[in-house]
């Protein structure tokens, strides 16, 4: 029976006083204001208002609804705004898969931006310890996926977001410091220190040490970059790990970077997301935000 436009019209000839001015403001003649009025009437059973001369006096009733236009349409109107804002992809949340350990301090430089050119979108970061990657994306738990390692699906798009170098890094006071490159046979006597990743997606065993039929003498797994750093600068362990992030605690840590072999082993980071949200203006900002910092980062390796 209640319309948005009944409470509007109330709202209006309370403010401006007359018919007239409140039907110019909702763009309305007064003839169809007048009417949809009356109309409420009649389905209400009691009138709404009383004509004084010119002027507009409300019943009980038209009070009454005056003061509940007054508390409900600023309500309508923001839910209003915020249905625009989803419209013109003003407003809205980004949920991000992480399946890259080190590459958390990396996506610090990407939210920030984002955030700052998206003021209405909010963003979450789930890492992999929570959540199974390609899963969470197909069941929308997440929005994308940041992996080193994509598994191509036919629903998914993955875009390369940037290149870097796995490198070791080794403490100053190592053995093995001071050298360019390491081979398989070199790590025999070391302990291999690792994000909590299971062996087969870990590239130093897969691409390096496996093939050469090498193993570490111990494998620990610590969830912190801080702290496998610290571990490694005080000569406990040696770590593979992104160039990029490596040479950032260069400075302040003392330790050195390795290639593996003399080729080294190369990856991309990837974006992964949904094929039918190619379109979601969110999605393309924060990806184009992901390849602006890594072309940085790539500068650096």
């Amino acid at each position: 029976m209640i319309e948005k436009v009944h409470l509007s019209i109330l709202r209006e000839i309370d403010r401006h006083g007359s018919l007239t001015a409140a039907a110019s403001s909702l763009n309305l003649t007064q003839s169809a204001l007048s009417h949809s009025i009356k109309k409420l009437e009649q389905q209400a059973g009691t009138s709404l208002w009383l004509k004084d001369g010119r002027q507009i006096r409300l019943t009980e009733a038209g009070s009454y609804l005056l003061e509940q236009a007054n508390r409900l349409l600023p309500q309508f109107e923001r839910i209003d705004d915020t249905l625009r804002q989803f419209a013109n992809n003003e407003k809205g949340s980004l949920r991000v898969g992480m399946e890259c350990h080190p590459c958390y301090q990396w996506l610090l430089k990407v939210v920030q931006p984002f955030l700052a050119q998206s003021p209405g979108v909010d963003i979450d970061v789930k890492q992999r310890f929570q959540f199974g990657g390609m899963a969470a994306l197909f069941n929308y738990d997440i929005d994308l996926l940041i992996t080193p390692d994509p598994i191509q699906k036919e629903r998914i798009v993955f875009e390369p977001v940037f290149p870097y170098e796995l490198v070791l890094v080794v403490s100053q006071h190592s053995k093995l410091s001071g050298l360019c490159e390491v081979t398989p046979a070199q790590l025999s006597d070391q302990v291999l220190l690792t994000y909590p990743v299971e062996t087969a997606r870990l590239d130093i065993f897969q691409q390096f040490l496996l093939p050469a039929q090498c193993m570490p003498k111990h494998h620990k797994t610590l969830e912190a970059t801080d702290i496998i750093l610290q571990m490694v600068a005080a000569n406990r362990g040696v770590a593979a790990m992104p160039k990029w992030l490596a040479l950032e605690y260069a400075d302040s840590l003392p330790i050195d970077v390795l290639r593996f072999g003399d080729s080294g082993i190369h990856k991309h980071i990837y974006v992964g997301y949904r094929k039918q949200e190619q379109l979601n203006q969110h999605i393309q900002r924060f990806i184009a935000l992901a390849k602006s910092s890594g072309t940085t980062l790539s500068a650096t390796d």
